[in-house]
Order: structure tokens, then sequence, then C-alpha cells
């Protein structure tokens, strides 16, 4: 692969995804509605929507390759979820085949299988949409396997939440409280375990999968952390690296779940309705079929991911890094915390 097209090339996904293709050679041309904050040289940067057919005929004209990592969030409206991520998938899949681009990498995500009741969950556990941006990621699945079915190669990677250098989001909120020295509460024991994902093992799995045979590309994997803990093991480990001696406090389940859906219901807060009840319970996939076909092994533990975001987030501390009115458009920018952070001097 010598020249690579890289959508959402200037998220946090597609930041690190960027530089890592550089610093090994390839070519890339980035794709992006923001320009970078970190410009990488030697990058073709186009400023534009996916959603535009014409500029993506342009971006994907002589590439060997597209990573496709642009999306919405769950924090958009349902109308932009749907259009962004199933329409300019299609967009995207269409200027592919068009252009005879040999193979495109698409970042799905674990949201497709909803909220499974087995876990491990493999590639196999049926996908059960349960909100806007699930639906929106299972019908962009459903576009990527019609394109397969033409001929098409397209490899769909599953990963968790991936955190790293660039992440903010919800998990600044958590970063926030540790370094003002505040206890965390969790939802009933915290004791569920939720998978996580480095975005350097992220990043590590598309340049893998870009390399691999056709026929072991031209399918569907999850990934993951292979070592990870409690949520309140994980989240225990940034208060500790504070260094304030606050814990991660319980807070009982069913009353704290019925305030956080009411706040939701009236955006005053943004934790939304899946993330809810992902915390209730295990969540994890297996990581067997990557380990196995693509011979992809993560380094990074969720305790190590968390950690690294955590040192990273406190060199961005200051008040450029505070809520924006465009807070929640991306995953480099602190969440408004809303109702939420009037309860912080609580704990």
């Amino acid at each position: 692969m010598t020249r690579v097209l890289v959508t959402g090339s200037s998220g946090m996904l597609g930041g690190n995804l960027v530089r890592r293709l550089r610093a090994d050679g390839t070519e890339v041309v980035g794709v992006d509605l923001n320009p970078p904050r970190e410009p990488v040289a030697g990058v073709t940067e186009i400023r534009g929507d996916i959603r535009d057919p014409a500029l993506l005929d342009r971006a994907a004209d002589g590439v060997d390759a597209v990573v496709h990592c642009a999306a919405a969030l769950p924090s958009y409206t349902d109308g932009e979820i749907r259009s962004v991520i199933v329409d300019g998938t299609r967009n995207v899949l269409r200027a592919s085949r068009d252009r005879a681009v040999p193979r495109v990498v698409h970042i799905s995500s674990t949201a497709v299988y909803g909220l499974p009741d087995v876990v491990p969950t493999p590639e196999s556990y049926p996908r059960r949409p349960v909100d806007s941006y699930s639906r929106a990621k299972t019908a962009a699945e459903e576009v990527c396997e019609a394109f397969r079915s033409d001929g098409l190669c397209v490899a769909m990677l599953r990963p968790k939440t991936f955190l790293g250098p660039g992440r903010m989001g919800l998990f600044a909120m958590l970063f926030e409280w540790a370094a003002e020295g505040h206890n965390f509460p969790v939802l009933g024991r915290g004791d569920v375990r939720i998978q996580m994902f480095g975005v350097g093992d992220l990043v590590d799995a598309v340049v893998t999968t870009l390399g691999a045979d056709p026929a072991v590309a031209n399918d569907t994997y999850n990934l993951g952390a292979a070592d990870f803990g409690t949520i309140r093991e994980d989240f225990q480990c940034v208060l500790d690296a504070a260094g304030h001696g606050k814990r991660v406090v319980s807070l009982p389940a069913r009353p704290a779940l019925a305030v956080l859906r009411t706040l939701q219901r009236y955006k005053m807060s943004p934790v939304y309705g899946r993330l809810l009840h992902k915390l209730m319970a295990d969540s994890y996939v297996s990581i067997d079929k990557a380990r196995e076909r693509l011979g992809f092994a993560p380094l990074l533990s969720n305790r190590q991911a968390i950690l690294d975001t955590y040192r990273w987030w406190c060199t961005q501390r200051g008040p450029s890094r505070k809520p924006s009115a465009g807070a929640g458009r991306t995953s480099r920018d602190p969440w408004n915390q809303g109702a939420l952070s009037l309860v912080k001097a609580l704990f």
C-alpha cells in the first residue's frame, strides 16, 4: 500500500493512523471537515464532508486503499447520525468501487451488538441495535456487505471504546474529577468488566489489515484489549495516579440510573442511554478471530490505555480545553458535563 486515503483524518483515530502511515513511508490523503490540530508533513489534506460524492471521487483517485474512520457520535441528532454514518459510508464505498480501489477498511463498532447477553461476544452474535447510533452502525455494515457481495474487498473492524492521546469526550469528566481531588461515582458495586482498547493497538490492527491477504482482510473482526479488569479497578487507577487518595464510590444502582435517565432525556447530561446500560453489565468481546486470522495481538491493557490517556490529558489542561459550544461534536474535545458538574462537590 503506497497511497492510502483516510477519512476522518483529523479525528482522534484518524490523526493517530495518519501519523503511523507517514512514519511507515506511506503517502496519505486525508479527508475531514476540520483541519488537523497537529498537521503531519507530506499529507494531502482535503477539507470536506463524506456526504459529498464528488469530493470522495476526487479523493479516492489513485489510492491503493481507503480507511474509513469518519463517523458521527452518539451526541449528534438522529438525522445527522444516519446521514453521516450510513450515507457517508455508502459514498466512500461507491467512490472506492468506481475508482477501482483494491481494498477498504471500514471502522465499525461493537455497538452493533446492542446490549448482548453473551460474553465474550463473538462476531457471529446477531446485530441487535438499540439506539440511533447502533442502528446507523448496523446499517453501514449492511452497506459494506452489499459492496462485498459485488466484489469489493471490505474489511470491517469492530473495536471496543478506544483510548489514548487525543481522547477527551466523556473520559475528560473522570480525568477532571480525579485531578481536582474528588471521588468518582459508579453505579452499583462497579464490579462489571468493561473491555476497552488502546488507540495504538487499533492503529496496529488497521495497518495489519491493510497488509493482509485479501481473503483474510475481506472479513469482520472484533477488536479489544486482552487484559482488562472491572470498571472500579480501571477508574481507581486514574484516581491513584492523581495522587489525592480518592476512591471510587458506589451509588445505589436503580435510583442513580433513574436520575441519569431523566437528565439525559432533558439533555442535561452527556451520559447517553446505551452507555448507562453498558455500565450495569459485563461488556467484552472475543478477539480470538483477529488473533487467529490476522495474527493480531493487542499490547495494551485497559489500565495502560486509560493511564496513557490521563497522562496526555494532564498535559492539555487549561482554559482552551474547557467544553465549548460545540462540545460533544468530536472525541477530541471535552464534553459538557451538564448537571453532573453541579454534583461534583458532593464527591
